[in-house]
């Protein structure tokens, strides 16, 4: 399996989690605290430490402690970096599907000139 290692690699796996992007998804609201993020999930504390880190990994979230609290926000940044590839994507099948419907329509067009002919 090749390992890549760049921001937007490491944003992509974070986000192929279905626990992670729930706690994206809540961030997404405000910042919360660990606790709050933990509350409608069934794991344990050091599950949701574990998944934090690995969203703090990507730079998809950052998270400051003061005193026993720890509260994580979202970096906006990480996700216009994910948004912005995926946006990039669909623009270029969009383009490769208006391409291939100018060319579907020439043939409907010469089709239909070839039947006037005979």
């Amino acid at each position: 399996m090749l390992n890549y290692d760049t921001p937007l690699d490491r944003a992509f796996q974070a986000l192929a989690d279905p626990t992670r992007r729930a706690m994206v998804e809540r961030l997404t609201q405000g910042p919360a605290s660990v606790s709050e993020l933990k509350r409608p999930l069934e794991m344990s504390l050091p599950a949701v430490m574990q998944h934090l880190a690995v969203l703090e990994m990507s730079g998809l979230v950052a998270s400051q402690k003061a005193g026993r609290v720890r509260t994580c926000r979202i970096n906006p940044a990480a996700l216009a970096e994910a948004e912005r590839w995926i946006a990039d994507r669909r623009a270029e099948w969009e383009r490769r599907f208006d391409r291939l419907g100018e060319y579907l329509k020439s043939l409907n067009s010469e089709g239909e000139r070839d039947e006037q002919d005979r």
